[in-house]
């Protein structure tokens, strides 16, 4: 295991290795978080992401892990969702319940699910106040996030309103890249919670991630964390290439 202190100050890196390696250390730290939350304070709440990643960790923790977790204890939220029914290829939540959580035992007033296919405004206001409700503002104990190829996370995309958020925790966000509107978690909560992850794997991430970490571009990506709650950051050996090259490299 490989922790560097990256130039962006809001963030800390850990390269486990390889792509499996970076896998399966991703899934232990995912039950690590669960238990302590469950033994500390009775429930794990966990926001997920959408991304091929978190689809096989949550594969992972379904086939191998099954007894590992109180699942009773788990409750799931989601970082975002795309304005399609719960049913579209395109749903986050489809894919996480299609990827393991279906096949846990999970209790269903424990799945709290965006709605976003009707109304995104008011799909929005009712998850901040299911979020706020369940969770008692009490901070998430672990939010799973991703990096896109244009340095977005969650539906934080660059150059969108929600960017500049500073009080709702949940909002509708119009992406015009895309022509479409989605439901985003934004900084005010991501910034506070227990555990922020990004998980960013494979050669496509290598120069965006260098961007962020050592360039220290303003882009989305870069404000999930904050110098006093550092977002965890875990990539694998090709992601970070050149970000490891170059803080190896600095004086």
């Amino acid at each position: 295991m490989l922790t560097l202190a990256p130039k962006n100050e809001n963030a800390t890196l850990l390269v486990p290795g390889n792509k499996d390696e970076t896998l399966d250390f991703c899934v232990s730290h995912w039950i690590q978080a669960a238990q302590t939350a469950i033994q500390e304070r009775g429930a794990f709440y966990v926001a997920l992401s959408g991304g091929s990643t978190p689809s096989a960790i949550f594969s992972k923790l379904a086939s191998d892990h099954e007894g590992s977790i109180d699942w009773k204890k788990v409750h799931l939220f989601w970082s975002d969702e795309r304005s399609v029914p719960p049913t579209h290829e395109d749903s986050n939540y489809r894919m996480a319940m299609d990827a393991g959580f279906a096949r846990l035992p999970i209790p269903e007033d424990n799945i709290h699910r965006i709605e976003a296919e009707d109304d995104v405004g008011k799909g929005a206001e009712e998850y901040e106040q299911c979020i706020k409700e369940t969770l008692n503002n009490e901070p998430f104990d672990l939010i799973m996030l991703g990096m896109g190829d244009d340095g977005h996370t969650a539906s934080l995309f660059p150059n969108t309103t929600a960017l500049d958020e500073t009080t709702r925790l949940v909002v509708a966000n119009f992406v015009p890249e895309k022509d479409t509107w989605r439901v985003t978690m934004t900084y005010p909560i991501l910034q506070v919670a227990r555990q922020t992850v990004v998980y960013v794997l494979g050669k496509n991430k290598n120069d965006m991630l260098y961007r962020i970490l050592v360039k220290n571009e303003p882009l989305p990506s870069h404000s999930i964390g904050t110098n006093m709650n550092k977002a965890t950051w875990i990539a694998d050996e090709d992601a970070s290439e050149k970000t490891r090259s170059s803080l190896s490299s600095a004086p």
